[in-house]
């Protein structure tokens, strides 16, 4: 923690410069347990082996691991940037302690099958975890994810060689794990990836092409880097059916287990405005030699593979983005509580300028922005946890259960992404502002926070491509059942709080909400219906901000659901200020967030076409 002391009026005042804490562990456990019913999952064969005590052991034990090894460097890691030295990434030494720390702990692989090495951990505890530690430092966690991501990539459409010959060194983050798409070219347009697999007699494709935007591509700490990396077999078909997906090592190994140079080449270090101390490489594939390729799966089946990975770093990334707003909470909340200006206005409207300066927290507008924080931060964190029971719960389900939350998780995936990237952001700026001039200076941790979340709706899928997934393919998965079963599982809900006092007016709202998205797409699914589909997907942006909007509002209904059952509860977990935070909080939400729907309704039903087959010319 950094300190300044400023002085008015004569009087010292202590400023803190960076916050002590970075997350809400009450919050993290109410959610996991009174929300989301983590211990309910635990009753299932798949995780038995848990119990909450040993879950809360796993919580305080990456939470204290965040706290000596993370958090005190993340604006070093800022400061010490990744960078290029003579055909190398260099990053912060720290990291060498971090990654041997995370394989001990088997942080790498904890969601995994226990036959493959992992712990088997409920996808839920796994989710909360890497909040932590994001939360604490979020230049970490994506190396420790990527790796897990391409290991897992592997288990699960990898042959037997290739698991016995990587994933063990992965999960011990010994080796590292990328995921290579983007293309110069290309950029999120996999259809127009150039990089080539030429089949060979010996069993190994020799691959030739570059990537760009590599996220922990190459760096010092591991011994070597797993590329799972996307390349067309020649003679494959055009567009993305004719993409398969390799295992490209930085290192080859012979047959006595000797690393042998792969002829991957790292060429740049993507110097970024935020994020730094999580490298961003340019590879090159083949270009001094012969680069070796193995196939995973079957050729040309390459990117529905690595849709798995895909998906898994777009919910991560989401967490990412709810993890760098709850930092950036906690460090405006804590100087608002701390920093004097102003006085509160008397009864006359006039202030008293002799009296004593009042804290900015008492100001109702730094009251607004901080509960707007409050209510994004563990709005998104509730929207994480849902997902991820989803997937748990299809993980441990069958036959049509099965499908039911795969087609819930399908639908919300590309919410979970956006949602906490773009309000996250937000959400952030608000921070900024709470500390007025001192917020845009070095010194204090907003600013890089800002510059930290900004990329978050670009990795993985930008906004509007998430966006086009959610209204050009999820919302008519199985001709609409996956938007039927999310609407029934909001339903479940409605009619729990309409048993509570107090929350009958939020079911309602949330209710008449959910009327306007039916509204909207019985306006424009015939535009898709009639081939239109430009017209369908102009304002793809603009339905994702409506359904985000209504899904959290669903959450914060849960939580307030969850809150006022605890309260009638004479065994309490929490204080009662604790649960009339979440309260208080959900009604916020309603007022200042839910009330926004209608406006984008109206942006949607509007037939105008502005944005269709514009003239160039009025942007001169």
């Amino acid at each position: 923690m950094f300190e300044e002391f400023i002085k008015i009026d004569k009087t010292y005042f202590k400023i803190t410069l960076m916050a002590d804490q970075y997350i809400n562990m009450e919050t993290l456990r109410f959610q996991l347990y009174e929300i989301h019913e983590c211990e309910e999952l635990l009753n299932k064969g798949r995780y038995s082996a848990y119990d909450k005590a040993s879950i809360d052991l796993l919580l305080d034990a990456v939470k204290s691991f965040s706290d000596k090894d993370l958090f005190p460097y993340i604006k070093e890691m800022d400061e010490k940037p990744a960078y290029y030295d003579d055909g190398k990434i260099i990053i912060h030494p720290q990291f060498e302690k971090i990654f041997k720390q995370a394989g001990e702990m088997d942080l790498v692989g904890a969601s995994f099958n226990e036959k493959d090495g992992g712990l088997q951990l409920p996808t839920t505890v796994f989710q909360a975890l890497n909040y932590i530690m994001e939360a604490a430092n979020n230049h970490v966690p994506g190396y420790l994810g990527l790796t897990s991501g391409a290991a897992n990539l592997i288990l699960s459409f990898g042959s037997e060689d290739l698991k016995k010959k990587y994933v063990p060194k992965m999960l011990e983050m010994k080796w590292g794990g990328t995921m290579c798409l983007t293309e110069p070219q290309a950029g999120s347009s996999l259809s127009d990836i150039k990089s080539t697999a030429k089949k060979t007699e010996n069993g190994y494709y020799k691959i030739n092409g570059q990537k760009i935007f590599i996220s922990s591509g190459d760096h010092q700490f591991v011994e070597n880097i797993v590329h799972l990396f996307l390349a067309r077999v020649e003679g494959a078909p055009a567009g993305t059916k004719g993409v398969s997906l390799f295992v490209v090592p930085k290192y080859g190994i012979n047959d006595v287990g000797e690393f042998e140079p792969n002829h991957v080449t790292t060429v740049g270090e993507f110097e970024k405005m935020g994020q730094r101390g999580y490298c961003t490489t340019h590879l090159v594939f083949g270009d001094g030699g012969e680069c070796q390729g193995w196939l995973v799966g079957e050729e040309n089946k390459g990117l529905s593979y690595m849709f798995q990975m895909m998906n898994e770093a777009r919910i991560g990334t989401g967490r990412m983005g709810a993890a760098i707003a709850s930092a950036a909470y906690f460090a405006s909340l804590e100087y608002a509580r701390e920093r004097p200006q102003g006085r509160k206005l008397k009864a006359t409207g006039k202030k008293d300028v002799q009296s004593v300066q009042t804290l900015i927290i008492n100001h109702p507008d730094v009251q607004r922005m901080l509960l707007l924080q409050k209510a994004i931060v563990e709005g998104s964190l509730s929207l994480i946890l849902q997902a991820s029971t989803y997937l748990d719960k299809e993980l441990t389900s069958e036959g049509e259960e099965k499908e039911k939350y795969n087609l819930l998780l399908e639908l919300l995936t590309p919410v979970v992404k956006t949602y906490p990237a773009e309000q996250g952001r937000i959400s952030v700026s608000n921070g900024l502002q709470v500390l007025g001039g001192y917020g845009y200076c070095q010194d204090f941790i907003l600013q890089q926070y800002y510059r930290d979340i900004r990329i978050i709706a670009i990795y993985e899928g930008t906004t509007g491509i998430q966006s086009l997934d959610l209204l050009g393919r999820k919302v008519g998965l199985k001709n609409g059942l996956a938007l039927e079963l999310l609407t029934k599982e909001i339903q479940i809900d409605l009619k729990k709080a309409n048993s509570f006092e107090g929350l009958t007016l939020y079911a309602n709202t949330l209710l008449e909400n959910l009327g306007l998205v039916q509204k909207v797409l019985a306006a424009l699914i015939p535009h898709a219906k009639l081939g239109n589909f430009e017209k369908y997907l102009a304002d793809a942006t603009i339905f994702m901000e409506l359904f985000g909007t209504i899904v959290v509002g669903w959450q914060w209904l849960k939580m307030a659901i969850g809150a006022k059952e605890s309260l009638n509860n004479k065994d309490q977990e929490y204080s009662k200020t604790f649960y009339e935070g979440k309260i208080h909080t959900m009604k916020f939400y309603f007022k200042y967030e839910m009330a926004k729907t209608k406006g984008l309704v109206k942006i949607l039903l509007d037939d105008e076409d502005l944005t269709i087959s514009t003239n160039q010319a009025i942007f001169d």
